[in-house]
């Protein structure tokens, strides 16, 4: 093995992130130069092999490679082929690349993320993990199934087109349909819900809870809770759609009540009586709960250079699958004499099929 890939797993300045790690487990690594004759001939042979290719060049830059859909169609007529790309195959921003915080800022889902303007701290903020990147993931997971299932009764592939541009547009759900319906672009409430209160994070003594009222019952008995039961009979609090009338006034209610007890001790006295809610925790206190221990997802796996490592498990549970794959991250271009042989060219001049 080269010696300079035997390197500490220590971050972004050399060696394998944690980034590489969380999204590598359960593939093989084939490192070839697909600038090369000898690197397109492999992409096609795999290609002809495969039922899915997946890709996430800008549009139309696999074709000065002969890589593109018309081509590896050609080839092979039952191939799904799945393009991922910042804005799609057409459209005035086709050609522009795309990646997660410019798509949040772009498809408005930064305008709705954050608190207002008016507090401090305000301005619009983006997710905490590249929720677009992930979600388009998921998207292009069920398009290839379908796919998958149409091939079955045509005996054809397809080419999905996915955008990240569109899939945020599909993410923003309710607060698409409250603008396109209303005409206004939603604001942003921090952790608070445009259509729900209260149901959001509030300071405690010693740091913050989430409290999801859902039904006039809960919000009931978090104001008996709370030793303010005559809020509840208010005419400004009564209902929902009241309390969103009156969203600022309550809020100021509860969060001066809530500020009197710890985090713990409100836990403690809002589930005895099935008030949703829940303590914003870090991930240290995260992976610590038993919960997660319970549900197995937490995985570990020796890695071939650092030794014991600790990964994010697949959380599907499935009762006739194996959903959790054994093989660890590879290290960059592991499998590539291993998938080569398997293509039948040679070890020893891997530009020859044996």
């Amino acid at each position: 093995m080269d010696e300079g890939l035997r390197r500490p797993l220590d971050g972004f300045a050399h060696g394998e992130s944690a980034y590489y790690l969380s999204t590598n487990r359960g593939k093989r690594s084939l490192a070839i130069d697909i600038a090369s004759r000898e690197g397109q001939q492999i992409i096609r042979d795999l290609a002809v092999r495969s039922d899915v290719f997946i890709e996430n060049f800008k549009a139309g830059g696999l074709s000065k490679y002969g890589l593109d859909y018309e081509s590896l169609h050609r080839l092979q007529p039952r191939l799904i082929y799945c393009s991922i790309t910042g804005f799609g195959q057409t459209g005035p921003m086709a050609e522009r690349a795309g990646y997660d915080l410019m798509i949040q800022a772009l498809g408005g889902l930064m305008s709705i993320t954050g608190e207002p303007d008016s507090k401090p701290g305000g301005g619009p903020q983006k997710v905490g993990v590249a929720v677009v990147d992930l979600v388009t993931g998921l998207y292009c997971v069920v398009g290839i199934l379908a796919a998958i299932e149409q091939r079955h009764a045509t005996g054809a592939g397809q080419h999905i087109d996915a955008a990240l541009f569109d899939v945020q547009l599909a993410m923003l759900a309710n607060q698409a349909v409250n603008y396109l319906v209303s005409g206004k672009p939603p604001g942003r409430l921090g952790t608070a819900h445009p259509n729900i209160v209260p149901y959001q994070r509030f300071p405690t003594r010693d740091g913050f809870i989430v409290i999801a009222v859902g039904n006039e019952g809960q919000f009931r008995k978090l104001c008996e809770v709370l030793g303010k039961p005559a809020l509840a009979g208010d005419d400004r609090f009564a209902t929902n759609a009241a309390r969103v009338a009156h969203r600022e006034e309550l809020i100021a209610i509860l969060e001066a009540a809530l500020r009197e007890r710890a985090s713990d001790e409100w836990m403690e006295l809002l589930r005895r009586v099935n008030v949703p809610c829940a303590p914003v925790r870090a991930l240290d206190k995260v992976f610590a709960d038993p919960q997660v221990a319970a549900r197995g997802m937490v995985l570990e796996q020796m890695h071939p250079e650092a030794g014991p490592i600790r990964l994010v498990a697949q959380p599907l549970k499935m009762s006739a699958s194996i959903t959790q794959s054994d093989r660890v991250p590879p290290l960059l271009g592991q499998h590539t004499r291993e998938i080569l042989r398997e293509l039948g060219y040679d070890d020893e001049n891997p530009g020859q099929v044996r």
